[in-house]
């Protein structure tokens, strides 16, 4: 993994890095040239991404972080501009859990927090990592949400997840509009059912149900949706601001 791709020279803060989406976004970015901040609540699963990093001769470093907390955002942006002496240019939120149950019966708690993660966390993230590009000058700055295709299929049982999917595309746009002005780029992805272990534990009766209604009969794999987002991150995607893109195998 050399530093001379087409992120050379940027710092990456993936949120959700310890494994699915994040692990695969942080290993892509790096592949990329990116140097690459870990972030996750559980600090060991994002070492080990960072381990494993560094092992193919990236740079990688690994950083604790609670999304839904303002004051754990900050400690770890701080700890961010510690480590690599400049602000993440790139940021990627993929930090996200799901407590399905219908909504008779969902408890406030299962509610109120899959909102904080999904929705706040989304908000907080951006919002002081965008303060610190801005405050360094920074150009070419992307930021990347993770949505959900769930947001517009609305599924039973996901009331909660469906509802803080479908704010992050409506987050997304109005950061599109207040960042542009400083040369912010933010955009979100809506994966479909991606093999990770979110997805691992939806019972096997229903993952064969998507798979016969998607068009490409397979669920996705988390490098398709970390190449759509190292994309996104580049100057490739110079042009592209304020967009929802469905990462999906056809599945609506």
């Amino acid at each position: 993994m050399a530093s001379c791709g087409i992120l050379a020279g940027k710092v990456a803060f993936v949120t959700g890095a310890g494994s699915g989406i994040g692990r695969a976004t942080c290993r892509l970015l790096a592949r990329d040239g990116a140097k690459v901040i870990a972030a996750d609540r559980n600090l060991q699963a994002a070492q080990e991404t960072a381990n494993q990093l560094n092992g193919e001769r990236a740079t990688a470093a690994a950083v604790e972080v609670d999304v839904a907390s303002l004051t754990s955002v900050q400690q770890a942006v701080a700890a961010a501009l510690s480590i690599y002496k400049q602000a993440p240019s790139i940021v990627v939120n993929s930090a996200g859990i799901t407590r399905d149950n219908y909504l008779l019966k969902m408890p406030e708690r299962d509610y109120d927090d899959v909102y904080s993660v999904n929705l706040k966390g989304t908000f907080l993230v951006t919002q002081q990592l965008a303060k610190a590009m801005i405050e360094q000058q920074l150009q070419g700055g992307s930021i990347i949400n993770l949505s959900s295709i769930v947001a517009k299929m609305n599924n039973v049982g996901q009331a909660n997840y469906a509802a803080t999917k479908a704010g992050v595309i409506s987050l997304t746009e109005v950061a599109s509009k207040e960042l542009g002005k400083f040369g912010i780029r933010v955009n979100c992805i809506l994966p479909g059912y991606i093999d990770t272990p979110m997805v691992a534990v939806v019972p096997d009766k229903i993952k064969e149900q998507v798979v016969q209604k998607c068009p490409l009969a397979r669920l996705g794999k988390p490098e398709e949706i970390a190449e759509v987002i190292a994309f996104l991150a580049s100057e490739k995607a110079s042009y592209v601001t304020g967009a929802a893109i469905e990462v999906t195998g056809g599945l609506k």
